[in-house]
C-alpha cells in the first residue's frame, strides 16, 4: 500500500513510514494512493468474529506488505485484550425501533479515542522495535484524544508522549486522565486559548523538519492515518450487525471530522453504509459549510458543555475534499492557502455535490443539548454523556425512512458529571477501573500557547 500527500507535493511513502511521520512533508494529510476492499466475507463474519480479527483484516487492507495478516492478528489481540470492559469492545445497544446506540467508551480512558489509541500503541512500539528507535509523540486534545493517548503510551519503552490541551476547556475528569496517570514519560501541558491554537501549533512543529527529525516527533490526532484505520473497524463491524438489507445510517458527533471520515473509509472498504450525519455543537463551521458551500472560520471557538468538539478546524475535511474532489492537491492548498489568509475558502460545486450525497449536516447548541440528555433519559432511560447527545438530537436528520440509525456514543457519561447532574439530577458513577481517579497524583506543567516554548520543552524532555 502506498500513501499520498493531499497537498501533492511529498513522496508517495509505505503504511509504516506514514504512520510515523502523521503528517506529510508539504503539509497534507496521508490518504491511500487507492483505496483496499475487504473480502465479502470478512464484511459478513464482522457480524460474529471477535472485534480483534475484524480489526487485523482492516489494519491489513490498509498496510498490505508491511504488516501482514498474523503480525496485524497479533497487534490486534494487544490493543483489543483485558484493558477493555464489555466482551465486545464496542456494544451495539437497540434503544428505540430502528435506532441504535454503538458505546464506544467501554475502553481505559472512557472514551472512542481509546478504540483508535490502543492500536496506534502497539503498532508503534511493534514498528519502533523493528526499526531499533525511539520516538516523540505530540497529541493536541480538545479533552478525549490526550486521555486516550496517555493510556496508550504510559510506561512504553522508547516513547515519550507530550499532551497539549486548552485550560479550562476540558472536564475536571478528562484532565485527570492526562495529568495523574503516574507515568515518567508522560507530560501534560496545559496551554492559555483553546483548542485550534494547540492544533495549528502541533502543526507547526511538522514545518520545521529540522525539530522533527532531532526529537523524532510524530502525532497521533487524528491526522495520523492510523486513527482512521482503526476507527472503521467500528463501523465496519455495526453496518454488519445491524443486519439489514438497506443501508445503515450513522449519526456522528464530531469535532475534526476524523470519526466521520472513518465512516467514509468503512463505507470505501465496502461495510453497507448509507449516510453520515455530521453532528456539530455551536462550533459548526463544518456543518454550516456543507450547508452553505463556504466554509468560514471566525474568531475563537465557543466554549460547550461538548467540549470534545469545540473545534472549528477539522482537520480532516482536508481529507474528504481532497478524496470527493479527484484528487486535486492544487485545489486543496488553495483551500488551505485561502484560509490561512482570509479565514474562508468557497467549495467547488461538484465536490460540495459529492460531500452532501455521503454527509448530512447538524447542529446543536448547548440548550438542545441539555434537552436531548433529557430526552434521551425520559425514552429510553439511557444516560448519555453531552457529545453523545448531540448525536441523539441529530438523529432525525437521517434522511432515509425505516434505515437503520446508528448513534455513536462516543464518551460515558461519568466523564462530564457536572452537565449530568445539572441535567438529570443524577451522579454517573465513574466504572470499577477508574473509581480512584481523583485519588492520583497531578503531574502538568502551565506554558503558554507559543510554540517556540513548548518546542524548548520537548527538546528538554524527550
Amino acid at each position: 500500500m502506498q500513501y499520498i500527500s493531499t497537498r501533492g507535493n511529498s513522496p508517495e511513502v509505505g503504511f509504516n513510514q506514514a504512520i510515523i511521520e502523521g503528517l506529510a512533508p508539504d503539509g497534507g494529510l496521508y490518504v491511500p494512493k487507492t483505496w483496499p476492499k475487504l473480502e465479502k466475507s470478512v464484511l459478513e463474519n464482522a457480524k460474529t468474529a471477535p472485534y480483534y480479527e475484524t480489526a487485523a483484516h482492516v489494519l491489513h487492507a490498509f498496510a498490505g506488505n508491511d504488516i501482514d495478516f498474523e503480525t496485524a492478528l497479533t497487534l490486534c489481540k494487544q490493543a483489543y485484550g483485558e484493558q477493555w470492559h464489555d466482551k465486545d469492545v464496542v456494544p451495539l445497544k437497540q434503544i428505540a425501533p430502528n435506532l441504535h446506540l454503538l458505546e464506544l467508551f467501554h475502553g481505559p480512558s472512557l472514551a472512542f479515542k481509546d478504540v483508535a489509541m490502543q492500536m496506534i500503541g502497539a503498532l508503534f512500539e511493534y514498528i519502533l522495535a523493528k526499526n531499533n528507535t525511539t520516538l516523540s509523540v505530540v497529541c493536541a486534545t480538545s479533552g478525549d484524544t490526550g486521555g486516550a493517548a496517555v493510556e496508550a503510551f504510559k510506561n512504553k519503552k522508547g516513547i515519550e508522549t507530550f499532551i497539549l490541551m486548552p485550560d479550562g476547556r476540558v472536564s475536571e475528569v478528562q484532565k485527570r486522565f492526562m495529568t495523574a496517570s503516574g507515568a515518567d514519560n508522560i507530560h501534560a501541558l496545559i496551554l492559555d486559548g483553546d483548542f485550534d491554537r494547540a492544533q495549528a501549533i502541533l502543526k507547526g512543529f511538522f514545518g520545521d523538519k529540522t525539530f522533527v527529525e532531532e526529537v523524532k516527533l510524530a502525532p497521533v490526532n487524528s491526522v495520523n492515518f492510523a486513527r482512521i484505520i482503526a476507527q472503521s473497524v467500528y463501523f465496519v463491524i455495526a453496518a454488519s450487525k445491524a443486519g439489514i438489507d438497506q443501508p445503515a445510517d450513522f449519526i456522528v458527533p464530531t469535532g475534526n471530522f476524523g470519526d466521520a471520515f472513518s465512516g467514509f473509509a468503512a463505507k470505501m472498504l465496502g461495510a453497507n453504509i448509507g449516510n453520515i450525519v455530521v453532528a456539530n455543537n455551536a462550533n459548526n463551521a463544518l456543518a454550516a459549510s456543507l450547508e452553505s458551500g463556504v466554509f468560514a472560520v471566525t474568531g475563537e471557538s465557543k466554549a460547550t458543555i461538548s467540549p470534545a468538539m469545540d473545534i472549528q478546524v477539522p482537520s480532516n475535511f482536508e481529507r474528504i475534499l481532497f478524496e470527493l474532489g479527484g484528487h486535486n492537491a492544487q485545489e486543496i492548498v488553495g483551500y488551505y492557502n485561502s484560509l490561512k489568509a482570509n479565514k474562508t475558502f468557497v467549495i467547488k460545486p461538484e465536490t460540495l455535490k459529492n460531500i452532501r450525497e455521503i454527509f448530512v449536516p447538524s447542529t446543536i447548541d448547548d440548550e438542545g443539548t441539555r434537552q436531548s440528555i433529557k430526552a434521551c433519559f425520559a425514552e429510553t432511560k439511557e444516560v448519555i454523556c453531552p457529545h453523545t447527545a448531540v448525536g441523539y438530537a441529530s438523529r432525525v436528520k437521517s434522511p432515509v425512512n425505516g434505515a437503520q440509525k446508528i448513534i455513536l456514543a462516543t464518551a460515558h457519561p461519568a466523564k462530564f458529571p457536572e452537565t449530568i447532574v445539572e441535567v438529570l439530577g443524577i451522579n454517573p458513577d465513574l466504572p470499577p477501573h477508574a473509581k480512584d481517579l481523583f485519588e492520583r497524583k497531578e503531574k502538568f506543567e502551565k506554558l503558554k500557547s507559543d510554540e517556540l516554548e513548548i518546542k524548548n520543552y520537548i527538546k528538554n524532555n524527550y
